[in-house]
């Protein structure tokens, strides 16, 4: 359905003899959204939004008819297009920057995940996006499957999704699925620091003939682009990212120590660590002085 609302109002517009650029001052909108409107990249849109291009090129309410279908998908429509172009990739690269990579999630954890979801609005399409996200996961596996190197942020481990035995259970497929020969897990530590794609998630992609795409989403859209320059550019920054990463042999093992519970990342003492550093402290020497006011002990200088 959203397919068919961008072509329509693709149709409708150049009938109209109008630009995006034109349709958009129209509509009172940026020209890209028209772009990612028509090309189903961006966020779905608003009622409002579609009054306002209706009426802007006569469509005489037909995208108006259209629009609650949009809404009843089982997916984001800026997703489907995505979707549909890995299942045709040789070879995916990953940036995971805010959860577990979707080729990844193991059932328990997709399904404590997609539960979150802003757009979910029944138990009957929770089990319908939890059955399509494992579906994608069957070409993984296949002989002629596509190789897949994912680089996950340090956050996404520590953070738990669902219950713990839930969380266990994704760590523990993290380290069973890095035993594929056509896939590598990295680690993006915290220390690694800042990076161009904060808050934010990336994917390469490179289909049979040779072209390639990158998907980037944030919140609750995302965008494909396919322009070779743009492409370039992604693709160096995911370069970038996968240097700053652990190796793979060590971000396996920095995973096993968060699924045994033996990983401290960097972050500030509870108050209760934060008291019994202080008694430790105070309980050292001349700790007793410092307690009492007295400032440091008296060190005798060097004989002359």
């Amino acid at each position: 359905m959203a397919a068919l609302f961008a072509t329509r109002l693709r149709r409708l517009r150049l009938n109209a003899g109008l630009t995006q650029t034109q349709l958009g001052r129209r509509a009172h909108t940026h020209p890209t959204r028209i772009n990612q409107l028509e090309r189903t990249t961006g966020a779905k849109p608003t009622l409002e939004l579609t009054r306002v291009l209706d009426k802007a090129v006569g469509a005489d309410e037909l995208l108006i008819e259209l629009w609650p279908y949009i809404q009843q998908e089982v997916f984001p429509y800026w997703s489907r297009a995505v979707m549909e172009w890995l299942e045709r990739a040789t070879n995916i690269r990953q940036y995971a920057g805010s959860t577990m990579p979707g080729l990844l999630q193991t059932e328990g954890f997709a399904r404590a995940l997609l539960s979150l979801g802003r757009t979910l609005e029944s138990a009957e399409q929770l089990e319908e996006r939890v059955t399509a996200r494992l579906g994608r996961q069957v070409r993984l596996y296949q002989e002629d499957g596509p190789k897949l190197w994912a680089v996950i942020d340090e956050s996404v481990l520590m953070r738990p999704v669902g219950d713990a035995d839930e969380m266990h259970g994704q760590l523990a497929w993290l380290v069973e699925a890095a035993r594929h020969p056509r896939i590598t897990l990295q680690v993006l530590p915290f220390s690694s620091g800042g990076h161009s794609l904060m808050g934010r998630s990336l994917t390469l992609a490179r289909l049979p003939n040779g072209a390639e795409s990158a998907y980037v989403e944030v919140a609750d859209f995302g965008q494909l682009f396919d322009e070779p320059a743009e492409v370039a550019t992604y693709s160096v920054t995911y370069d970038q990212l996968r240097a700053l990463s652990l190796p793979p042999s060590t971000s396996l093992d920095l995973i096993r120590s968060v699924m045994e519970g033996t990983h401290h990342a960097e972050r500030i003492p509870s108050r209760p660590e934060r008291r019994r550093l202080a008694q430790v402290q105070l309980q050292q020497s001349g700790g007793w002085r410092v307690r009492r006011g007295l400032g440091r002990p008296h060190r005798p200088g060097p004989r002359a």
